[in-house]
């Protein structure tokens, strides 16, 4: 059996709002709502602009450098923001990650079981996160959509995944139901919203 874990709001605390906040006193609240299709508590806008909607998907998919994105959102900051401002309100989305997330991946590799990182993100959410917490050494392999140039819950960033893995037989962890629904209907896998739901004691594949 292989065990494939998104990262953000899985295994990674995320504080959404706290980054739009920061993106409000940056550019304002009606930039912000455009650019990131969010409004200052972290909620999802309807009303975005079609050219702000791929600037998001294109740094998702890494089909722009870093550098290009921060250029981008600065065009909508106000005069003098700095490269460094954005970059800082970007990172304030991310939260802790609690080691015992990571212990129970290495206590599932302990047992025999692959286990796998599948997530949509971007470099400098994912390098930063890297870099603390050494996640390259708790999987075997990961899935991210920067490098795959897709993302879920795309049908093919599924399929992909699993013909790397060649297993059929897998327990997917993501927060987000359409990602779980999408991997469920496609690929057959069997998911899970939260570590704490896979830890349920009639969890039979879980010593």
């Amino acid at each position: 059996m292989t065990f494939v874990f998104d990262l953000g709001g899985v295994l990674i605390n995320l504080n959404v709002s706290r980054c739009m906040r920061a993106f409000e006193t940056l550019m304002g609240e009606e930039n912000m709502r455009t650019v990131l299709g969010m409004d200052s508590n972290g909620e999802g806008v309807n009303a975005v602009s079609v050219a702000s909607k791929q600037l998001m998907v294109d740094f998702e998919r890494g089909l722009i450098s870093t550098e290009r994105f921060i250029a981008e959102v600065q065009k909508y900051c106000r005069p003098g923001t700095t490269e460094q401002e954005v970059i800082d309100a970007w990172m304030a989305m991310l939260g802790d990650l609690p080691a015992e997330r990571l212990a129970f991946i290495d206590e599932l590799r302990a047992q025999g079981h692959p286990v796998y990182l599948l997530s949509n993100g971007n470099d400098l959410h994912f390098n930063f996160i890297n870099r603390k917490y050494a996640l390259d050494t708790h999987f075997d392999g990961l899935f991210l959509s920067q490098r795959m140039h897709m993302a879920k819950p795309e049908v093919q960033i599924f399929q992909s995944v699993q013909q790397a893995i060649k297993d059929t037989d897998v327990i997917f962890i993501d927060d987000i139901q359409t990602n779980r629904q999408a991997a469920e209907q496609s690929v057959h896998w069997k998911t899970y919203a939260t570590i704490n739901d896979l830890k349920k004691p009639n969890r039979h594949y879980v010593k």
